[in-house]
């Protein structure tokens, strides 16, 4: 039976397609500073949405030689499914974000949610390309495709930084009466007295200069702005608690210059991580804008 099975032509290049479908998914996967996909059950439904992906790319390839289009209707039903996890995921991410200290945003939600609906396309993009390069080249053609497709879900695997398009500077946190500034930016009102006592204390200050026009109205953004909150808040921890609206981060923009003001309240107070941390926080694909790329903007503007 295994020996009958082995001398159908399709099987190793089957075999070799699927396994680095599995292996892009798995590399794809993983638990970092957010704690999501959480462990280990969070990580069970990415990996087993990851092998159907990588059957379906896998079982095209013969199917389409063979003349029997059905794989087309196979993957554009993946396609739909996929959607559906896309939806499944900014459902989860927005109940938990609710009950977050510091709030990811929708526009953050949104991107992590366009990641892992991406991610399994890239999976059956490694399934499909390994199984046709084992059908055209052998064994040896499908695993110089399938490290290929590695690189390629390497090179995937994360968009740009903040530290592309902005220059993070520590600046100077002041109380001025009830009025707090980060540098010359106003950041808002604090009345309280033990509120300006704990920010003195432990409050620190940023700004944030844009490198050119395109960074400037994106960092203006809503959504990107709070992305900067939160993974200050989820690595450095954040000194404060529900209903202490004094004590909350925040960001506000300079509206002559585009600079950002970034004020924290961290548990960890440490100046230069707190930079790194901020020049790290990804660009979220829905606050990217490029209005350098306008046909108006083409010959002007910095």
């Amino acid at each position: 039976m295994i020996t009958k099975l082995l001398a159908n032509e399709f099987v190793i290049p089957l075999i070799i397609g699927f396994g680095f479908g599995i292996l892009t998914r798995l590399y794809l996967l993983q638990t970092d500073y957010r704690q999501y996909p959480t462990h280990p059950h969070g990580k069970i439904i990415h990996v087993s949405l990851g092998v159907i992906a990588s059957a379906l790319g896998a079982v095209a390839v013969p199917s389409l030689l063979k003349e029997d289009y059905t794989a087309i209707t196979f993957l554009s039903l993946a396609a739909q499914q996929f959607r559906d996890v896309r939806n499944m995921e900014r459902k989860t991410l927005s109940e938990i974000d609710q009950h977050e200290l510091v709030p990811r945003g929708q526009t953050y939600i949104e991107g992590i949610a366009m990641v892992f609906e991406g991610r399994n396309y890239l999976v059956i993009l490694s399934a499909l390309v390994t199984t046709f390069a084992t059908v055209l080249f052998a064994w040896w053609g499908g695993v110089l495709v399938g490290l290929l497709s590695l690189v390629l879900a390497r090179f995937l695997k994360s968009g740009k930084s903040l530290s592309h398009i902005v220059e993070v500077v520590p600046a100077e946190l002041r109380v001025e009466g009830k009025d707090l500034y980060v540098g010359d930016i106003y950041i808002m009102n604090v009345g309280l007295q033990d509120g300006q006592q704990t920010i003195r204390e432990r409050g620190m200050g940023f700004i944030l200069r844009p490198k050119n026009l395109n960074a400037n109205v994106t960092i203006s953004h809503p959504g990107q702005r709070q992305a900067i909150l939160h993974d200050a808040a989820t690595i450095l921890g954040v000194y404060t608690d529900e209903g202490e609206p004094s004590l909350t981060p925040m960001v506000k923009r300079d509206l002559k210059t585009g600079r950002l003001g970034v004020f924290l309240l961290p548990l960890v107070r440490d100046a230069e991580k707190a930079r790194v941390v901020i020049e790290n926080v990804p660009i979220l694909e829905s606050a990217i804008r490029m209005p350098k790329e306008a046909p108006v903007n083409a010959k002007g503007g910095s």
